[in-house]
């Protein structure tokens, strides 16, 4: 599985740059170069949102094998799987500092 998320990534950072040198070519000012933000703040919250993804999916099968055991066990559970959505949320505000700055 981590094979291919891993392979899955590599294509799609493959195809991204690809294009936007593609994209560049076709315009006429070739030195510049702000795709290069587009392409960091996309990196950003591509592999934040798969990592947060794996987090949430990780920890939300132990919590609910957890709370299938004993069900007090809800309220101490579920905040771990927010806190793994957070993740997503981070590499949100990265990706949107990049872009503003």
């Amino acid at each position: 599985m981590k094979k291919k998320i891993a392979v899955l990534m590599f294509c799609m950072l493959l195809l991204s740059s690809a294009m936007l040198f593609a994209e560049a070519e076709t315009v006429q000012n070739v030195t510049d170069f702000s795709w290069v933000k587009y392409l960091a703040a996309a990196l950003a919250v591509g592999f934040a949102c798969v990592a947060g993804g794996m987090a949430v999916a990780k920890i939300g099968a132990a919590a609910m094998g957890a709370m299938s055991e004993n069900a007090e066990l809800s309220g101490k559970a579920l905040p771990f799987v927010g806190l793994a959505e957070g993740i997503c949320l981070w590499g949100f505000l990265v990706g949107l500092l990049i872009l503003i700055l």
